[in-house]
């Protein structure tokens, strides 16, 4: 039976891999070396021509990256790359938690400076190359440091809580882990922006002024009660722009990027807010959660039916069956369904931005909307013009065209 779950494995992977080049092929196919009439008024030709140099690039970097990460993978899988880790990390203790943890540190650390290189190039070549990088050899390696610090705490304290439930209570062990998570989902949603970010960028509160004034005066008028407007130093890394909400109730916030209120004026900016609220307005934020939380369930719940399986550890070389091998296993089998849950997400995901875009629309102004798209997309040298196909599986906001399509319809 192991055998046959090895070799599923290795055929979810190239099925997966597969299915990426050829979406990726589709998207590149959309392209065109002369302006599309239906960008005109957006883009200008010299613009356009570096949009398309831009997604041409990141297309021939994917493969790259893409093709390594399945030979890396499928090299580790034969050689029984997983069951020796195990055998190292036995080596250095029997008991179940502390294996586990020195088992993950030592993949996930090893695939990250494996990666390195990639990353360096992704951020100091073609991030540069188009104008977008402003992260320093300095922000990048520390960003790295805190970055596997905050991954040894938090992953490390959630796989030994729920290996500890396993060894504790059994064929049960998944309703106490899907509590846990899901309430370490509920705490990062809540306080993410106030713990997490300042870690990595400054945040401070906007300043007082005519943006600000205008911000308040239309949360007044849709009866949204914000308190908590700030602007971080997005420019520390890159000049993309962009926005985010966060939190829940008394602790929710709204995160302006500084690049953001350099490339757009007021209106345009508080119609980006609009459309940010719009989200919290509609319960979007809410059922999301509640979505990830449901998700988290149905995952250990299935998790629990087979983990204990001693096939599962034989499937990676292992002649010592143990719940992290059996995890590292399950996640393999288990990507289709996620890939499936993930296409219903996105569908969902790319209704909700459709219902937010009109909250804007009615609440606010639509066309000074449409313009901040427009220049958003214009600055981060968008694909305007991607597959349908490739926008099913990848995309979870509607593209440009049909996002400015929709909203027209309250402009008049």
């Amino acid at each position: 039976m192991y055998q046959i779950i090895f070799y599923v494995i290795i055929g979810i992977l190239v099925f997966d891999y597969i299915l990426e080049q050829f979406l990726d092929y589709l998207n590149a196919t959309k392209r065109s070396s002369h302006l599309p009439s239906e960008l005109e008024g957006i883009y200008d030709t010299e613009k356009y021509k570096k949009s398309q140099d831009y997604d041409r690039v990141n297309h021939k970097f994917s493969i790259l990256t893409s093709s390594f990460n399945l030979i890396l993978i499928l090299v580790f899988l034969y050689f029984s790359g997983f069951a020796l880790i195990d055998s190292f990390a036995r080596s250095y203790s029997s008991n179940p938690i502390l294996v586990a943890l020195i088992f993950f540190g030592i993949i996930m650390f090893a695939s990250d400076i494996v990666h390195i290189p990639f990353s360096i190039y992704d951020t100091f070549i073609i991030e540069e190359r188009f104008g977008f990088n402003k992260t320093s050899v300095k922000t990048f390696v520390f960003d790295k440091i805190k970055g596997w610090i905050i991954a040894a705490l938090i992953g490390g304290g959630l796989i030994s809580l729920i290996i500890w439930f396993y060894n504790s209570v059994g064929d049960f062990f998944w309703i106490y882990a899907w509590i846990v998570v899901s309430l370490f989902t509920l705490f990062m949603t809540m306080f993410y922006t106030s713990l997490i970010v300042p870690l990595f960028n400054k945040l401070k509160p906007l300043e007082d002024g005519d943006l600000k004034d205008a911000i308040t005066s239309f949360c007044i008028g849709v009866d949204f009660k914000l308190d908590n407007v700030f602007v971080m130093d997005g420019s520390k890394r890159s000049t993309k722009a962009n926005a985010y909400f966060s939190g829940l109730g008394k602790k929710k916030k709204i995160v302006l990027f500084d690049t953001l209120i350099e490339k757009l004026n007021k209106e345009e900016i508080v119609a980006v807010l609009a459309h940010e609220i719009g989200h919290y307005k509609k319960k979007h934020t809410l059922s999301s959660l509640f979505s990830s939380i449901l998700q988290t369930g149905l995952t250990f719940y299935i998790l629990s039916l087979f983990v204990g399986n001693p096939d599962l550890s034989k499937a990676l070389g292992s002649t010592i069956p143990s719940f992290h091998l059996g995890l590292i296993t399950f996640g393999f089998l288990y990507s289709p369904i996620s890939t499936i849950i993930g296409l219903f997400m996105n569908v969902i995901s790319r209704k909700n931005e459709y219902a937010a875009d009109q909250f804007a629309s009615e609440n606010y102004k639509g066309i000074y909307l449409q313009d901040a798209l427009k220049k958003l997309s214009v600055n981060n040298l968008s694909n305007l013009t991607p597959h349908p196909l490739y926008v099913f599986f990848n995309y979870s906001h509607p593209t440009l065209l049909q996002r400015l399509k929709f909203i027209e319809k309250f402009n008049k």
